[in-house]
């Protein structure tokens, strides 16, 4: 089960050097103004919720999303389950970040709390509870183990992560740790979302700001754990580094004389400096081989961004 094919690491070397750089960055400037920090948590929360439960198949936009959580008002027209996914997701989301500090240490009581406000009044007979018999994926490649063995799997992947016995870098091990958990598949429903709140315990310990999949790239993601029930886990490295480094640049873009100007990439390749098109910027950037991220199905990035490529390549 922990045999993990690290070829991965060559093409996605510069990336990770890249994200651990930005957090040495953030780091310098914490901790943070109440206010500044604040503000970012309201944006991040409300996006967090809404792209985690739409991958799932919640049908509330962002601004819906917004309206139920700061606002507390029902969206006509949509189930009350949607309601209950969305409170109980932020409910989650304010629970995890109660959990995190400094000698914080993985554990799959804090898993199962997790799950239990995720179903929480949606399915309570099962929330909080491992599952007690088979389930299948609808578009998956495999079949999730026997029922039985899904609590000695979670222990044991819960080892893994404490123990780090292939030596993996913290963005790494959120994604092992990320696909181990949803191939086992340890509840009869909310496995997704869970996974995607408990792998952020991993990130914020480390300093990390929390890494959202965005609802956006739900065929990539879910085509990178396909990838990765083979054993490739270059895809699935890749669609995390860049939720990571959009929270990382959110963050940075709000600090005090902050540098940051993203760009649309259509905007970027109009730079006299820039001898890049369109295209090939836009490659670069779903590679991950420049600093950019997608702010809803865009790509921005910046000049320096640009510039740092090529020098990279100099």
């Amino acid at each position: 089960m922990w045999k993990i094919d690290k070829t991965y690491r060559q093409e996605l070397a510069p990336t990770f050097d890249r994200l651990f750089d930005k957090l040495k960055r953030l780091n310098k400037h914490r901790p943070l103004s109440t206010g500044a920090l604040q503000k970012i948590k309201e944006v991040l929360f409300v996006e967090w919720t809404y792209n985690s439960n739409g991958i799932e198949g919640n049908t509330l936009n962002l601004r819906e999303t917004q309206l139920v959580l700061q606002e507390g008002i029902t969206i006509k027209g949509k189930s009350l389950r949607e309601h209950f996914e969305t409170k109980n997701h932020e409910a989650a989301i304010h629970y995890l970040y109660r959990l995190v500090t400094k000698n914080y240490k993985l554990c799959s009581k804090d898993i199962l709390a997790l799950h239990g406000l995720v179903m929480r009044s949606i399915e309570d007979e099962f929330a909080g509870r491992l599952r007690n018999g088979g389930v299948r994926i609808s578009g998956a490649n495999f079949i999730p183990p026997n029922a039985i063995k899904v609590s000695q799997l979670l222990e044991e992947l819960i080892v893994f992560v404490t123990v780090n016995p292939l030596q993996l870098n913290v963005v790494e091990m959120a994604t092992v740790f990320h696909h181990k958990f949803v191939w086992m598949h340890p509840f009869f429903d909310g496995n997704g979302r869970t996974v995607r709140l408990a792998m952020n315990l991993l990130l914020l310990k480390a300093g990390f700001p929390p890494a959202i999949i965005l609802k956006n790239d739900r065929k990539k993601y879910y085509e990178a754990l396909n990838q990765a029930n083979k054993g490739n886990y270059q895809k699935l490295m890749l669609v995390m580094c860049q939720a990571l480094e959009r929270s990382l640049n959110i963050y940075l873009s709000a600090l005090p004389n902050s540098d940051e100007d993203y760009q649309s990439i259509t905007t970027i390749v109009n730079e006299p400096e820039v001898p890049y098109g369109q295209e090939y910027v836009s490659l670069l950037a779903r590679q991950g081989k420049i600093d950019a991220h997608k702010e809803g199905r865009n790509w921005v990035t910046s000049k320096k961004a640009i510039i740092d490529y090529m020098k990279s390549k100099n």
